[in-house]
């Protein structure tokens, strides 16, 4: 792969360079196969030989939108998109995904007409051994393809990937077709041909599912939260961090909130020393922009550590509340704030927020509860 770097002069330590050469590894790969196909096809009548030619053909085209739109997203933010372009790559993989799908509805259809109208096949060992040879290239570029993907974290790069491989499964499909009819005489490549069509379409769509979910918005990076967290409540004089979001503006590019919370005896200049050192800390380790909300709270108070005793008993009564946090008491206007996290699971959170009320009220009558719910983002 060092040969393929040198020749179209990209870095591999980058996640641009290595986009752009496993893509065009990838043109270079089935532009060479789908055209040995088609001939192939065409000279032994065999629309399941075709179908998968043709369907190489698109995965050349699908890499090479993979390119334009890692191009694309490179773009420097202005004005009008100040988070930059890097969501593009998530519309070139939307573009792929649904290329993939319309490719297949249109073999799917060739193929349907061949089974009310059938031609003769003239499939030879040769062409066997072709399609074998090349469903073999197919399923390691396959693989090579979308662990490239990954590491370059391209949703574009992974349903490429993801098609050769299945290319692969259905050469395999296309191979016993031929091997029945040589053998037995039984021409059953129209239905092959509905059988790949059908796993051309449902990789499409496994991919296009994949891509909208990005675009629509997804729970931010897990292992970047974890490792967020950990910058975080390591840093002296935060106690506690949570609700944390982060917005994804591309594969690489992250901006995100949390609340902390301080010792309510710490001045703002304090806290802003702390917190400013932590944000820049963050973005220069994670490339993470991070605002943060403050929560003063007061843990050596005999009243705060009696309330969260009863706050903990609660909590372990409902499984489906995770964890409570930001709770504070205001002498002044006499209120208890705390926030819960619950699971997704909980549907009802007017039931819940009605039996705390009513738990904490023989507890604090004098009181008024004021109770936050939310759930986790990352």
């Amino acid at each position: 792969m060092k040969l393929f770097y040198k020749l179209f002069k990209q870095d591999p330590n980058t996640r641009e360079g290595i986009i752009t050469t496993t893509s065009f590894l990838g043109i270079l790969t089935n532009v060479f196969i789908a055209v040995a196909k088609i001939i192939i096809g065409l000279l032994v009548s065999s629309i399941a030989i075709v179908t998968e030619g043709a369907n190489n053909a698109t995965d050349a085209l699908s890499s090479i939108m993979t390119v334009i739109g890692a191009k694309l997203a490179k773009k420097h933010p202005d004005a009008k998109h100040p988070f930059g372009y890097g969501r593009i790559e998530y519309l070139a993989g939307l573009a792929i995904s649904g290329f993939i799908v319309f490719t297949g509805i249109e073999m799917l259809i060739g193929a349907v007409k061949l089974v009310f109208a059938p031609e003769e096949m003239s499939v030879n060992y040769v062409s066997i051994i072709i399609v074998a040879a090349a469903a073999l290239i197919k399923f390691f570029l396959g693989l090579y393809t979308i662990k490239m993907g990954r590491k370059a974290e391209s949703v574009s790069l992974v349903a490429v990937g993801s098609e050769c491989r299945n290319d692969s499964f259905a050469s395999v499909i296309t191979i016993i077709t031929a091997l029945l009819f040589l053998i037995f005489g039984w021409n059953l490549d129209a239905y092959a041909g509905i059988l790949i069509s059908l796993l051309i379409i449902k990789a499409g769509y496994d991919a296009l599912k994949e891509t909208l979910g990005d675009i629509l918005g997804r729970p931010g990076d897990h292992d970047l939260a974890i490792k967020i967290y950990k910058e975080i409540v390591k840093t002296d004089g935060i106690l506690l961090a949570a609700d944390m979001m982060l917005h994804n503006y591309g594969p690489d590019a992250w901006s995100g909130s949390v609340n902390v919370e301080i010792d309510h005896k710490k001045t703002v200049g304090e806290i802003y020393q702390v917190l400013h050192e932590l944000q820049l800390r963050i973005m220069h380790e994670y490339h993470v922009t991070m605002v943060f909300g403050i929560y003063a709270v007061d843990n050596d108070s005999e009243n705060i550590k009696a309330l969260r005793q009863n706050l903990h008993g609660f909590v372990k009564e409902n499984k489906l509340i995770k964890s409570y946090h930001a709770v504070y008491i205001d002498k002044k206007a006499s209120r208890i704030y705390v926030d819960f996290i619950v699971d997704y699971k909980l549907k009802n959170w007017d039931e819940v927020r009605e039996q705390f009320i009513a738990y904490m009220k023989p507890l604090y009558p004098e009181s008024e509860v004021v109770l936050t719910i939310e759930t986790e983002f990352v």
